[in-house]
Order: C-alpha cells, then structure tokens, then sequence
C-alpha cells in the first residue's frame, strides 16, 4: 500500500500595487494620524473609502475626516496570534464603526482576553510609534472611555505633501500539503528515477503526474503505467525575468521553460530546459531527464539527439 506524503508548504511573494487618489489619500492620512472616509451619493460615509460608490458605480472623490474612537459592531476573538500579525499575544479582531463613519474598519483590538470584548463596546486607535503610510499605521485599537468624537465628519481638501502612491505587502499562505494516494506514488517512484502515471479504464489515457480520476470520463485510475524517461517538447516558454525571493532557482536568465510530453503519457507535464541555447529550443525537440545528485526530481531536461517529433504524434497535447 502506498504511503501518503504531506509537507508543509509555503507561497509566498511581494505583491505591489499602485494607489489611486482615493486609497493614496486614505494612507497618507493614516501616517499624518488622520483617518479619512469617503462620502457617497447618498450621504453614507464609507470608512476604508472606495473608488467608485457601491451602489451607484459612480466615481468617488469627497473625502472627509472622522474621528480615531468609535463602536465595535462585531468581533472575533483570536487566542494564537500567527507571523506577522498586528499584535503578538492573544487579541481581538473587531470590526469598528469610527464615530462619523457608517461602515466598519477591521483591525485589532488589544483586550485582556474575550472577557473583556463586546459588541458595542467602545474603541479607539493606538497608533503606531513609526508610520509609513500603510494601515500597519494604526497599531490597533485599545478600549476607551473617554468623549465620543463627532458624529459629523470634516470635509478634507488639504494637500498632503509627499502623498503615499504605492504599497508593497509581502503575501504568504502556510498549510500543509497531502498529495493523496495517486500523487504520493509519483513522488515515491520519482525517488528511484521513475515517472510513473495511472491510466484510465475507460479511455485509456494515461496522466502524469496521476491526478487520482481521469478528468475526462470522471472515473478513478488505479492502474500504474511507468512512462518516458524521454518526451517531446509540446510547447515552451523564454522567462527573461530572473525568479525573486526564491534561493533554490537562482537560474541566470533567459531560460525556458517547456511542457514535454513523456513517450506514453497523454499530459504533458513541464520542466526547464537546458544544454542547448534558449534560442534553439523548438516544438517536437526531443529530451530526457537530467537528475542532480540526490536529488528527487529531474533538475531539468536536455536534448537526446535525436530527431525532432513529428508534429501529428504530440498536436492532441499541444
């Protein structure tokens, strides 16, 4: 019986975005300790403000000031505060109404435990020592006793100088991956230099990797089918733009990266390219494995010497 793998996995990438007036403004308040709303058509004030009103679709540029208290409508209790993450210790997430806003801002809420957390209880900002222009600004929120703040926002037409006009945030996902039965096998047969597929029953297809169930008839696969090691090349791509962030593919640029068609596999699957120049890689070339020392997968695939594919015998796998 085949064992199940899982690993942890990460995906992780910085992701940057430019900033219209709107969200530019929004930001560059909140490093000037200044939240600001954006009025819509029909009076409500929004609070993060949007572009384009919700309702209407219309542009939206009337911005105002509320005030940094306001009334939690809504919240979560967070007992293991992850990476990252507003607060390290136990926190509250709450949605918070400022006071002049109609719409609720999420953030944290420092609170001694959920004991202390209520809806409708009231809030106000922490703000952070160091602030940059990014909703990192506001600490969090902490309980307050004080005044309200006004209900009526403050129009907003000042110029803020040297406005916020763009943010990178690093985003990460960490969750452990099982592969199930059919792709555990693969992996374990890739261990000993072997790619190994499931055929379907029906059409007779056989896919690499296994997916478990053939995509086409829906019918589960349990008949393993061992394939290649050598394959066309079905199509590719020239990446000229070197891979950031990621130590285990520094890979000088341009390089290529192609989907081959192993003999007696009906997917193809993809790998890098190599002992050829990029320039020379073309449709139907035919390559084999090339394997690092202890390493589980091929690191790339080079050109076997012999004649390019036919196009007839790789077209359905384009």
């Amino acid at each position: 019986m085949t064992e199940i793998l899982s690993a942890p996995l990460v995906v992780e990438f910085p992701f940057t975005r430019s900033l219209g007036p709107v969200q530019s403004a929004f930001l560059t308040g909140l490093r000037e300790r200044t939240v600001l709303g954006v009025r819509t058509d029909d009076g409500r004030v929004l609070v993060p403000p949007v572009e384009y009103d919700p309702v209407t679709a219309n542009e939206l540029r009337s911005l105002v000031r509320v005030a940094p208290t306001g009334t939690v409508t809504t919240w979560a209790w967070n007992p293991a505060p992850r990476r990252d993450q507003p607060l390290g210790t136990p926190f509250a997430w709450a949605l918070v109404r400022l006071d002049g806003a109609d719409t609720g801002l999420l953030h944290a809420l420092d609170a001694p435990g959920p004991d202390a957390v209520h809806t409708g209880m009231r809030v106000r900002i922490r703000w952070a020592a160091t602030r940059t222009g990014a909703i990192t600004d506001i600490a969090c929120f902490e309980p307050y006793d004080g005044e309200p703040g006004p209900t009526e926002p403050a129009p907003h037409d000042e110029e803020f100088t040297d406005p916020v006009t763009g943010i990178t945030v690093p985003a990460r996902l960490d969750y452990v991956h099982t592969p199930g039965r059919a792709q555990s096998a693969y992996l374990k047969a890739l261990e000993d230099h072997r790619t190994v597929g499931e055929r379907c029953p029906a059409c007779r297809k056989v896919y690499v990797p296994p997916r478990g169930a053939c995509p086409t008839c829906g019918i589960a696969t349990a008949e393993q089918v061992e394939v290649g090691p050598r394959g066309t090349v079905t199509t590719f791509c020239i990446v000229n733009i070197k891979a950031a962030h990621t130590a285990n593919l520094d890979i000088e640029v341009p390089y290529v990266y192609a989907h081959i068609a192993l003999d007696g596999a009906d997917l193809a699957l993809h790998g890098r390219i190599a002992g050829i120049p990029y320039d020379q890689v073309r449709m139907g070339l035919r390559v084999e494995p090339v394997w690092a020392e202890g390493a589980r997968h091929p690191d790339h695939y080079r050109p076997t010497g012999e004649p390019d594919a036919d196009y007839d015998t790789y077209k359905e796998l384009v």
